[in-house]
């Protein structure tokens, strides 16, 4: 519930809501009367939340109501779990199918899948909000409860069968069934975010709540990766280290899912609950040009990594005999980077917006793929992750915070699930043809087509939000 948001009753001792509005900054909260519902689980949380106080105290316009900074607090708490539990996960399930004797056409299969499953949860999610009228549920229901079960289910795979084959079907599956929660909960959450998270302090809230996302991954991939290398086996797999650090993302993925349930959502008015009838989101669309532009760059863009993304590691492991300390380390090198890119560009969102940031990242991201062709030691790949982070923190931060205000707001999570659903789509394409380029040619060449194809995704963004918004700006008024 982290791919890059009104207040209502408190659930505390009392049904009775809160009439204090306060100006929020650390010192008013430590002298107000109701601090301790401010604090979650009422402990002293100053160290993990004084940094997303003092964005919220130096970007706010007006007062939040008490429940609303618990909500913010709640779901930065959230972002930092997530954060833990994906990077205990994500960088090593190819490794963990390369134990097993996956090649590169399996390894393509596996993200493919994954992402097709991604794709087809994306409307039913967006339909889900609109038959049910809630939110937060689907989100822990799916994404925060099915999706992390099946972390702990591949910490357990090896315990019943280390026959490869049928190994590697399951773990295809349970990658597949993480994906498809994940994303059927992303239309909920994206509407969710934009409704507790206030516009006007987005830019610095999210850069702070990114930088603690960020200092997590940078301590918890190294760990992973040190920890499966500490228990390779009896058979030399590591597969005892891959179970420990799949349980240890379940857990803490868990406390992810108990924090964001602390999240109060907004209660949406009866004539303001989503609503769809045949052609609302074609209208919609018509009505938001700049939003077409934004979803045909983001299909080639999202093609051209995919294509790339499941074999950079793949390529360390296989051509230099990387081990999965130094994949962890890269890990850690590229939150590091992403870390002070944040720093960077959060301000920089706000002071230049959103499309200047996408595309001034944008344009230097397709040489990062190309650099990688000219490696000759694992170590290497270290400058390269700390560019590709630093970078990556200002096109991701841009691109969501793009998202949320080119999308139709009456049919919102109709639009974030087309996005998603484009974007996932060409990520099915996208390691098919990876995988059997780099069976046949090697991987040299799929970061050679990777670069060229975000170089023309971006500058299809580029050229198309420009000539929308000067259609936009030249339509007379009516």
């Amino acid at each position: 519930m982290d791919n890059t948001d009104e207040p209502q009753n408190p659930d505390a001792d009392s049904d009775r809501p809160i009439e204090h509005e306060i100006h929020v900054s650390p010192t008013t909260l430590r002298s107000v009367s109701f601090n301790d519902y401010l604090r979650p689980q009422r402990w002293n949380w100053n160290l993990l939340l004084r940094g997303i106080d003092r964005g919220i105290e130096k970007s706010v316009r007006r007062p939040l109501e008490a429940v609303s900074v618990r909500s913010l607090r709640f779901f930065y708490l959230d972002g930092i779990f997530a954060t833990i539990s994906e990077n205990f996960y994500a960088s090593f399930i190819v490794l963990f199918a390369l134990a097993f004797g996956a090649e590169g056409r399996t390894i393509g299969l596996m993200t493919a899948v994954a992402n097709l499953c991604g794709t087809i949860a994306l409307f039913p999610g967006a339909a889900a909000i609109e038959k049910t009228g809630v939110r937060k549920p689907l989100i822990l229901a799916s994404g925060g409860g099915v999706g992390r079960l099946a972390l702990l289910a591949l910490a357990v795979l090896p315990f019943f069968t280390r026959t490869p084959p049928v190994t590697l079907i399951a773990i295809i599956a349970l990658h597949g069934v993480r994906a498809f929660m994940g994303n059927f909960a992303n239309p909920a959450w994206t509407s969710l975010v934009a409704d507790v998270v206030p516009n006007e302090i987005r830019g610095r809230y999210f850069s702070r709540r990114n930088q603690a996302m960020a200092l997590a991954a940078m301590l918890a991939a190294p760990l992973a990766g040190r920890i499966i290398g500490a228990f390779p086996g009896a058979d030399g797999l590591g597969i005892h280290g891959y179970q420990i650090v799949f349980s240890i993302a379940f857990v803490v993925g868990i406390l992810g899912t108990v924090s964001f349930a602390g999240i109060k959502e907004p209660i949406v008015p009866h004539d303001q609950k989503p609503r769809h009838a045949r052609g609302d989101l074609r209208r919609a669309l018509r009505e938001n040009p700049r939003y077409i532009g934004f979803v045909a760059g983001a299909f080639i863009w999202n093609l051209s990594i995919q294509i790339s993304a499941p074999f950079f590691n793949v390529y360390l492991v296989q051509d230099f005999g990387a081990t999965a300390s130094i994949v962890g380390i890269n890990v850690g090198i590229f939150s590091i980077a992403g870390l002070i890119g944040q720093r960077v560009f959060g301000p920089l969102l706000d002071a230049r917006g959103t499309v200047f940031l996408q595309k001034t990242t944008g344009f230097m991201i397709p040489f990062v793929p190309l650099f990688w062709i000219f490696l000759t030691r694992a170590e290497q790949s270290y400058a390269l992750n700390a560019l590709a982070g630093f970078l990556w923190s200002g096109y991701n931060l841009a691109n969501f915070n793009y998202l949320l205000e080119s999308s139709p707001k009456s049919q919102r999570a109709r639009a974030v699930a087309l996005y998603q659903t484009v974007v996932f789509a060409s990520a099915v394409i996208g390691p098919l043809i990876g995988g059997l380029v780099s069976d046949l040619v090697g991987y040299r060449p799929i970061f050679a087509l990777s670069g060229l194809g975000r170089m023309i995704g971006i500058v299809v963004f580029a050229v198309t939000h420009r000539i929308r918004k000067t259609a936009q700006e030249n339509r007379p008024y009516r």
